[in-house]
C-alpha cells in the first residue's frame, strides 16, 4: 500500500505513519482525510521515464532500414523510490538532476576554453525536459534574492578575492562582471565591512586594462607584510589566453578602504614554467614568511596530477621556482584556487598564515577543476623540503574530504588578527538557466563566512562555522522541546514566515534502536539510496525548510543511521533537493557525506535559510552542505517549515529546537559624502 499524505517523504506506509501539528505548547492531532483525489493520485504516480525515442530512416530505394535509438537510463526502478513528480499537463516535469562531475567535451562552456572552470550550470543534455524552460514570474524571481548573505548589486559573480582586515575595515574583493549576469568580462568587485556581515560597495578595484589581463583579473590573493605594506598577487589571462601572475599594490596605504590600487609596471612576474601547461598555472595563494623569505603556492597539473608548485620571494617581484612540489595527487586533475594555511591543534584561536611549530597542523585545500568540489586534508608541513604530507593518505587532497558537500566551490581563507580567528569564503554558483538568471539579472553569492578549526575531538576534520556576527540579524524566536516524532511521520512547525530562518535542533535517539535489527546497510549512500525517501530502521529523520504547505515543494535535510557489517553504526548527514521545486530548468541533487557522531553527542545541525540558498552543518560544523534551491510554491508566506521522520520503526525524539526569524542585512554603495563609522 502506497501512503497517499502529501506530506509524508516515504516509500512504503505502515501502519504508524501520521502527521501532527505542533506549537509551543501542544501537539495536536491532524487528519490526512482531506487530502483530494487530484493530490493522491500525484502522490501515486513513480517517476517518469523518458521515453524511447525510435526513428525509422528509409533509403530512398526503401531496401536498407536504420534504427536509431535514443534513451535515457532511468537508473532506480524500485517502486519505493518516491521522488514524486506530477507528469499531468497542467504541471512541467521536474526531473531529477545528478550533478556532473566531468562534463563532456562537446559541452564546454562559459569559462572552459578560455581555461577555468565551468562556469555555466548544465543541466544533463539527455534528461527530460532539459531542453524546456519554465515560465518563471517576476514575482518568483524576485524572492530568490538573498537578504543577509553577501552579493554584489547585480550581474555574475564567481571567486572570492584577496579577503583581509586592514585598519578596521574587512575587504572583500570578488570576480565580477559588471556587464552581465553571465561569465565573462571578469574585474574585481570590492566591498568593505566592519562585521562580515553588513557591507559597503566600492568602485572596481582592478580593471582588464593590460595585454597581461586582457582576458580577465582573475583569482588572486593578499598577503600582509611586516612592514604594514600589502601585495595583491593575482592570474591575469593575457591577449593570447595564457595565465601569468601579476602584482598590484595599494595607491595610499593610509586609506583604510584601499580604494586604488596600481599594478606593478614589470608584470606579469611569472609566466607557467616548462613543463605546464599555458593554461593550467593560475590562483595564488597568500605567501607564508620562511626563514626571511616569503613563499607562495599555485594550483596547476601534470597529465591527470593535481600539484601545488611553491615560489619563493624577497620582494613579490622576483621569484624563485622551488624544486619539486608543495603536494602532488594523480587523477584528481587540475587544482584551482589552493590554500594552505596552519590551525592549531591545542588553542581554540586561528593563527596567521606563517605560523608553524609544535601544536600546529598546515590545510591543504584544493578546488578541483574535474568535479567543481573544494577538498582539504590535514597533515604536516616540512620547512626543510618545502613538501606536506597528509596525516592519512587514504583521506588525500581531492580523495577524501570536502568543505561543503553541495554547492561551494573556490573558497579562500584568510587570519582575522582583530578576533584571532580563520575565516573561510566560499563561492555559491547558480543551479539554474541562464535565461532565468539573465531575467533576474544576478548569479551567484557569496557563503555566510565561516570560522574554521582543528576538531580536538577527531582529530582527523576541520570545525567550520558560521561566524559570530550572523547572529546579530536574529529577531524572534521560538522554541520546542521534547517532540516525540513517530516513525513515517512529519510534524508541521507553527513559526509564521519559513523564508529567513537560523534553526538550531537537536535530535536523540535509543541507544539501542538499531539493535533490533540484523540487517546491515553497508550500501548506503546520500546521493543513490533515494533521498530521503529511502527508508531505514534508523532514518532519514530532519527538516523539511522551504516546504508549502502540501509539501509538493520541499527540502529535506536530516540524518540517516547505517549498520555496518562489523556491528558498527555510520551517521550521514544529507540534503535531498529532488522535491525542491516544480521547475523544470534547475538542478535538483541530492547531497552528502558521513559526518562523525561520537558516543557522547546527540545529533546536531543548524541550517540558515536566506531565500534561494540554504547552508547546512551537522555536528557543529564536522559535515556542510550549502545548496541551491528555487521552489515555484514554497515562496513568501507559503514558505513553510516541518520536522520528520521517515524511519521504518524507529521514534526520534527533538530534544531542542530553536528558531529564529533572520533579519536583512543592510549590503549597499559606500556613502561617500557622509561620515561611516
Amino acid at each position: 500500500m502506497v501512503d497517499t499524505n502529501p506530506l509524508l517523504i516515504l516509500s512504503s506506509s505502515s501502519s504508524q505513519d501520521h502527521i501532527y501539528h505542533a506549537s509551543t505548547s501542544q501537539n495536536r492531532n491532524h487528519s490526512s482525510s482531506s487530502i483530494d483525489e487530484k493530490t493522491a493520485g500525484w502522490i501515486n504516480k513513480r517517476p517518469f521515464k523518458k521515453p524511447i525515442l525510435l526513428l525509422l530512416l528509409c533509403t530512398t530505394f526503401g531496401a536498407i532500414f536504420f534504427l536509431i535509438v535514443v534513451f535515457c537510463v532511468t537508473y532506480d526502478k524500485n517502486d519505493d523510490y518516491n521522488i514524486m513528480m506530477n507528469t499531468s499537463s497542467s504541471t512541467p516535469t521536474a526531473p531529477i538532476i545528478i550533478d556532473t562531475d566531468s562534463p563532456p567535451e562537446t559541452l564546454l562552456g562559459r569559462g572552459v576554453r578560455e581555461g577555468v572552470s565551468e562556469k555555466c550550470f548544465r543541466l544533463p543534455p539527455m534528461d527530460i525536459g532539459a531542453d524546456l524552460v519554465f515560465p518563471w514570474t517576476n514575482s518568483m524571481l524576485a524572492w530568490q534574492r538573498s537578504a543577509y548573505h553577501f552579493q554584489p548589486p547585480n550581474n555574475w559573480m564567481n571567486d572570492p578575492d584577496g579577503p583581509l582586515f586592514y585598519k578596521g575595515w574587512y575587504h572583500l574583493f570578488y570576480q565580477w562582471n559588471p556587464d552581465s549576469a553571465i561569465w565573462g568580462n571578469i574585474t574585481w568587485g570590492h566591498a568593505v565591512s566592519t562585521d562580515l556581515i553588513h557591507w559597503l560597495y566600492l568602485p572596481l578595484a582592478m580593471v582588464p586594462d593590460h595585454w597581461y589581463d586582457f582576458n580577465g583579473v582573475w583569482t588572486g590573493s593578499a598577503t600582509l607584510l611586516t612592514n604594514g605594506s600589502i601585495v595583491m598577487i593575482y592570474t591575469g589571462s593575457t591577449d593570447k589566453s595564457v595565465q601569468v601572475q601579476n602584482v598590484a599594490f595599494p595607491a595610499n596605504l593610509s586609506d583604510p578602504l584601499l580604494l586604488h590600487w596600481v599594478k606593478y609596471s614589470g608584470n606579469p612576474v611569472l609566466f607557467p614554467p616548462p613543463e605546464i601547461q599555458l593554461k593550467d598555472f593560475r590562483d595564488p595563494t597568500t605567501a607564508w614568511f620562511v626563514n626571511g623569505k616569503w613563499r607562495l603556492a599555485i594550483g596547476s597539473k601534470v597529465n591527470t596530477t593535481g600539484i601545488a608548485l611553491v615560489y619563493e620571494t624577497l620582494d613579490f617581484l622576483e621569484y624563485k621556482l622551488l624544486d619539486g612540489w608543495l603536494h602532488a595527487v594523480p587523477t584528481t586533475g587540475m587544482w584551482e584556487c589552493v590554500d594552505f594555511y596552519p590551525v592549531s591543534t591545542t588553542g581554540d584561536n586561528g593563527l596567521d598564515t606563517s605560523a608553524n611549530g609544535p601544536g600546529v597542523k598546515h590545510v591543504l585545500k584544493a578546488s578541483l577543476d574535474d568535479n567543481k568540489h573544494d577538498y582539504y586534508a590535514i597533515g604536516t608541513y616540512a620547512l626543510e623540503s618545502d613538501s606536506w604530507t597528509p596525516d592519512d593518505p587514504e583521506m588525500d587532497v581531492g580523495i577524501g574530504i570536502r568543505y561543503d558537500y553541495g554547492k561551494y566551490y573556490a573558497s579562500k581563507s584568510f587570519y582575522d588578527p582583530k578576533k584571532e580567528r580563520r575565516v573561510l569564503w566560499g563561492w555559491i554558483g547558480e543551479t539554474d538557466s541562464e535565461n532565468a538568471d539573465i531575467k533576474k539579472d544576478w548569479a551567484g553569492l557569496q557563503s555566510i563566512p565561516r570560522e574554521v578549526v582543528f576538531d580536538k575531538k577527531t582529530k582527523s576534520n576541520l570545525i567550520q562555522w558560521p561566524v559570530e556576527e550572523v547572529e546579530s540579524l536574529r529577531l524572534v524566536k521560538k522554541e520546542f522541546k521534547a517532540l516525540d516524532v513517530k516513525a513515517g511521520s512529519v510534524l508541521p512547525l507553527e513559526i509564521g514566515a519559513a523564508t529567513q530562518l537560523d534553526i538550531v535542533a537537536e535530535f536523540e535517539v535509543e541507544s539501542n534502536a538499531l539493535e533490533r535489527t540484523m540487517e546491515a546497510d553497508v550500501l548506503y549512500n546520500c546521493s543513490t539510496s533515494n533521498g530521503a525517501a529511502g527508508r531505514g530502521v534508523l532514518g532519514p529523520f530532519g527538516l523539511l525548510v522551504l516546504a508549502d504547505k502540501s509539501c509538493l515543494e520541499q527540502t529535506a535535510i536530516y540524518f540517516y543511521v547505517a549498520k555496518g557489517t562489523d556491528g558498527n553504526l555510520k551517521s550521514f548527514f544529507c540534503t535531498d533537493q529532488s522535491r525542491s521545486s516544480l521547475a523544470n530548468d534547475v538542478g535538483k541533487q541530492i547531497y552528502g557525506s558521513i559526518v562523525p557522531v561520537l558516543d557522547d553527542e546527540k545529533f546536531t545541525m543548524r541550517i540558515l535559510v536566506d531565500h534561494s540558498i540554504v547552508e547546512a552543518f551537522a555536528q557543529g560544523g564536522r559535515t556542510c552542505i550549502t545548496s541551491r534551491v528555487y521552489p515555484t510554491k514554497a515562496i513568501y508566506e507559503a514558505a513553510k517549515l516541518f520536522v520528520f521522520n521517515n524511519a521504518t520503526e524507529n521514534s526520534v525524539k527533538v530534544t531542542s529546537l530553536q528558531i529564529w526569524q533572520m533579519n536583512s542585512s543592510f549590503i549597499r554603495w559606500y556613502p561617500f559624502d557622509k561620515d561611516v563609522e
